[in-house]
């Protein structure tokens, strides 16, 4: 009888352990999400690819930009109004340069994988539709295609935030 009730015993303690799991239900993280954070996340550029079919090279940032440009920012809003500026890094190239040198929106489309933002004057200051090439949490490339030039800009950028 004793045997009888500790079995039934043990039967309900493991019964009722195993209806406490908890399903394991990961969610990715979005585009937007990994765009954006959960607030704001910052973006540096630090690599340039030119691809032409004839001759495809390679550009570190610094290659681009003037050194008071390699630690401007992106900064992506996970706001209604997705937000997006351009900020001065720390360095700035004349001291009458505001800190915010661009404000726009942006634009991310899943279905062909691209953002549409504003770029800084460097390279036009105007809004383009970028190929999303790599987006993951501290990497992002973007691919900007040249049709008149059979050549594309790959800018490559890089995040510490999450």
């Amino acid at each position: 009888m004793k045997r009888s009730m500790l079995i039934a015993f043990v039967g309900i303690i493991i019964g009722a352990l195993s209806g406490c799991t908890e399903k394991l239900d990961p969610k990715p993280l979005t585009y937007s999400q990994l765009l954006t954070g959960t607030e704001k996340k910052t973006w540096v550029l630090s690599a340039v690819t030119i691809v032409d079919e004839k001759d495809p090279y390679d550009l570190a940032g610094s290659d681009v930009l003037e050194a008071c440009q390699l630690d401007d920012q992106f900064v992506f809003y996970a706001n209604a109004e997705k937000k997006m500026e351009y900020t001065n890094g720390a360095t700035k190239c004349r001291t009458t340069e505001a800190e915010i040198l661009i404000t726009d929106v942006w634009q991310l489309t899943s279905a062909n994988a691209t953002l549409e933002m504003g770029i800084p004057r460097l390279f036009g200051g105007f809004k383009l539709p970028f190929i999303v090439k790599t987006l993951t949490e501290n990497t992002m490339v973007l691919e900007y295609y040249f049709g008149d030039v059979d050549a594309s800009y790959r800018f490559k950028f890089t995040s510490t935030g999450k």
